[in-house]
């Protein structure tokens, strides 16, 4: 007696997947991501520097600790960064509500990635 397993063919298996970009150089790496054509992900920059933010293509943006740098970025500063970031905890939940998977693009050379 074998077991038998059955699929419905009209079933939504695919996973929700969220790329975020952080900071300059995360945010670089999404806008080569959407010219690329990449599809069935959602983009979503996260940045302190309100200017690079502003021409990042992402769809979704977060603006991170705008009362802390007044969106002029963390002045490399990771520390600054890392406040930034837990003013905005909530914000950030709220945009990766609903994923199934989440992957993170960062430099590491300044103070938001």
């Amino acid at each position: 007696m074998g077991i038998s397993i059955e699929f419905a063919d009209d079933a939504e298996m695919n996973a929700r997947i969220k790329v975020v970009g952080v900071g300059g150089g995360g945010g670089n790496a999404l806008n080569t991501m959407i010219h690329s054509g990449l599809e069935g992900v959602e983009f979503i920059a996260a940045n302190t520097d309100m200017q690079a933010l502003e021409d990042n293509l992402a769809p979704t943006k977060i603006q991170l600790g705008p009362a802390l740098t007044k969106g002029l970025g963390a002045g490399a500063n990771p520390e600054v960064g890392r406040k930034a970031a837990l003013e905005d905890v909530q914000r950030i939940g709220e945009a990766l509500e609903g994923a199934d998977m989440v992957f993170i693009t960062a430099g590491m050379g300044g103070g938001t990635g």
